[in-house]
């Protein structure tokens, strides 16, 4: 390790975020240039802890003590070799991970943890901006060809993955541009798509082939696709959770990805007319997300660039402790207060919250009405949902964003046309080696494990394709968990 005494000497300091004044005028990133010489100190940060817990923490089993020993030593490129053999995209989980690695840190006993993700962003954007990063095609082919169903990080992961074997990867995606969740559901604000799109331009590069606005299982068939050795679904979970109450079918209540795909539309150039973007704006109104987590938040940031007139946000559990419960020791995930930069931005936060109708005036919304909820424990030890007697109340807005989550992939598309058995929570079923109830047909991602991270979907498809290599060819020469890749140095 770098400086033994490095976590006593040095405080824990992230990139400060632009000013909110100036932020909400735009859909720029949010945060400002971070100087090198601070990103070393907080590279010292990292202890010689014997056993770097960190690695449990991140499903890609990321080495990261070794790369920020390289950081801290100023030795760039050989901490990129590091930080790439377990990572295919650390510029996405750079800026968008929520950096369980963190919660897991030795340090988080006590201390405020190392800035993992923001070590791990410097370090790629530093290669890019040093040309370290370039096309690297296979020297020779397989023969043998792979379809991925899916652009988001999951299928760009895999199919990164089974070109650096030599495989003849083609991607299918519905959308008319690639990226799938990083390219309409993230907004700019979070990620500016040049990123994107950077690293899509070197995958072409690279020979894997992009075909869009092609949905597989309504505009091509199992057939279509036969001629494929192998297919992988990593369509993600888009079946978005509804709330059925009374006044749902009202003019103003939205499902959240409607309201911010349009406007990662309207963000990329599209015509807004075309889009009938005006059918979903905040611009002006009163209002409500639904739903706590990261879509939710997503949505307030983007309401407020609209120039929203207010923006309230609903969450059905209480508000959580500011610090880690002690029910959820380290190292675990602790479920506690998270204000995103979005919250700071003139979002009002209700807790323990249930909406019960959406009211309208001829066929539009004009206001809701909720109960305060309470969660108890009854005798049994189960913990119950009740509502408070006397806490009916009314709320104005005119437009309501449903941002509570996503239930599964949706099973009349692809699913359904390859007649693939589902689990219980309606996920494509498949073994312990990513492969569905058909042959040669494999899932990874949220279609998969169901809606989660975006280091857990990028985990799943370079482990997917880790079984589909070894099902076309007896063996793989692609690592595991944790394991040596084939890094792009």
């Amino acid at each position: 390790m770098g400086k033994p005494t490095g976590f006593k000497e040095y405080n824990r300091e992230l990139p400060g975020r632009r000013p909110v004044a100036e932020r909400i005028k735009d859909y720029n990133e949010i945060y400002q240039p971070f100087p090198k010489e601070k990103l070393k100190k907080q590279a010292a940060r990292c202890m010689d802890c014997g056993v770097p817990t960190c690695h449990a923490g991140c499903p890609l089993g990321n080495l990261i003590p070794d790369w920020n020993d390289f950081i801290y030593r100023d030795r760039w490129r050989e901490a990129l070799g590091q930080l790439l053999l377990t990572n295919n995209f650390p510029e996405f989980t750079g800026r968008l991970c929520p950096a369980p690695c963190e919660e897991a840190c030795v340090l988080a006993i006590n201390e405020p943890p190392v800035t993992i993700e923001q070590i791990e962003k410097e370090i790629i954007e530093h290669a890019f901006e040093q040309g370290w990063i370039k096309p690297e095609p296979p020297t020779q082919r397989t023969g043998k060809t792979v379809a991925v169903i899916g652009s988001g990080p999951s299928g760009l992961a895999c199919a990164q993955q089974l070109n650096r074997t030599g495989h003849t990867v083609t991607v299918y995606e519905r959308a008319d541009r690639a990226g799938g969740l990083l390219r309409y559901g993230i907004p700019d604000f979070k990620l500016e798509k040049w990123v994107l799109d950077r690293r899509l331009e070197l995958m072409r590069q690279d020979g894997i082939q992009f075909e869009t606005g092609i949905n597989v299982g309504v505009d091509v068939s199992p057939q279509d696709l036969a001629h494929f050795d192998a297919l992988v679904i990593c369509t993600g979970a888009t079946i978005p959770r509804d709330l059925s109450i009374p006044g749902r079918d009202l003019n103003g209540v939205h499902f959240a990805m409607d309201f911010l795909i349009r406007q990662n539309r309207w963000s990329a150039g599209d015509d807004p007319a075309a889009m009938d973007l005006s059918v979903i704006s905040a611009a002006g109104k009163h209002v409500i997300v639904i739903g706590g987590g990261d879509t939710g938040s997503d949505c307030i940031g983007t309401s407020i660039r609209q120039k929203a007139r207010s923006v309230t946000n609903f969450e059905l559990f209480p508000k959580p402790a500011a610090d880690r419960p002690d029910n959820q020791p380290w190292p675990f995930w602790p479920v506690k207060l998270r204000t995103s930069s979005s919250h700071e931005e003139g979002c009002k936060r209700q807790w323990g919250i249930l909406t019960k109708e959406f009211i309208g005036v001829g066929g539009r919304l004009v206001k809701l009405a909720t109960v305060d909820v309470e969660f108890v424990t009854s005798g049994q030890g189960r913990t119950e949902m009740r509502e408070v007697p006397d806490s009916v109340r009314e709320w104005p807005a005119d437009l309501v964003l449903l941002a509570m989550g996503f239930s599964g992939p949706e099973p009349d598309t692809i699913a359904g046309s390859y007649s693939l058995k589902l689990d219980e929570r309606g996920n494509i079923q498949t073994d312990r080696n990513y492969m569905s109830t058909v042959p040669g047909v494999f899932a990874a991602g949220d279609a998969n494990r169901g809606q989660s991270l975006i280091v857990w979907a990028i985990s799943e498809g370079r482990e997917a394709a880790r079984s589909v290599d070894a099902y076309l060819m007896g063996t793989t020469v692609l690592p595991s968990k944790g394991g040596v890749d084939l890094p792009r140095v």
